[in-house]
């Protein structure tokens, strides 16, 4: 077991059994002419996110680290983002995006669009897990958990778009299934003000996990030849 300091207090993690999870690093969170930016969010923080994360991803593959990339998309006909009965297409950006704005149907986090494609400077490598989901959180109808728990992964370490609701969302759900999680604060992005990226932070240290730099992690991993720090 490795110590981290994390904030509020230090915790114990089994790097053997730990996996980065990559939130929604899509083009249509991270780059310009994304849904996003489509929507008026500002997106002008996101290369250093992406740069960040890309620097964690090298780190994380050379400590043999599980990396799993959280992608969600809608199938071209859209059947799978919620019928007249879910309140998804009431909420969902680009399902509301697409419904405001005809010109823009099928063409934001639609599967094999370049909106719903992860950005070419993250992309999975053999090895990584990708889990595709249609809501907010990745445990939501989907194979995250059985995905973890097949590797015995028990500690999860989270970057990605946006802080304050895809990566929040699943942060709470990996707490209630009794994973152990962690934001890495600086390779995370709020869509919308810099105050709901601090309102994550809050609630994840007060309530739902810990927190910890990209510099602390990096430095607290393995690397060949060397036991975890």
């Amino acid at each position: 077991m490795t110590r981290l300091d994390t904030r509020p207090d230090p915790v114990e993690v089994d790097f053997e059994k730990s996996a980065l999870v990559v939130v929604d690093m899509q083009n249509a969170f991270a780059s310009k002419g994304g849904l996003l930016d489509l929507a008026g969010i500002d997106v002008s923080g996101a290369q250093a996110v992406v740069d960040t994360i890309q620097g964690l991803l090298e780190a994380a593959r050379a400590a043999r680290m599980q990396i799993v990339y959280l992608q969600t998309g809608y199938k071209p006909d859209l059947s799978n983002g919620g019928g007249a009965s879910s309140p998804n297409p009431r909420k969902e950006t680009a399902l509301c995006l697409m419904r405001a704005r005809p010109e823009l149907k099928g063409q934001l986090l639609v599967e094999g669009t370049w909106d719903f494609e992860i950005v070419p400077a993250l992309a999975p490598k053999p090895g990584d897990i990708v889990v595709l989901k249609t809501r907010y959180s990745g445990f939501a109808g989907t194979t995250l958990d059985s995905v973890l728990r097949a590797r015995e992964i028990r500690y999860l370490f989270f970057v990605g778009i946006a802080t304050n609701v895809c990566v929040e969302s699943t942060i709470r759900d990996a707490y209630f299934h009794e994973y152990w999680p962690i934001l890495v604060t600086d390779g995370t992005m709020q869509a919308g003000p810099p105050a709901a990226q601090e309102a994550t932070i809050y609630n994840v240290e007060s309530f739902f996990g810990w927190t910890l730099s990209s510099a602390t992690l990096i430095a607290s991993l393995p690397r060949p030849g060397r036991p975890a720090a």
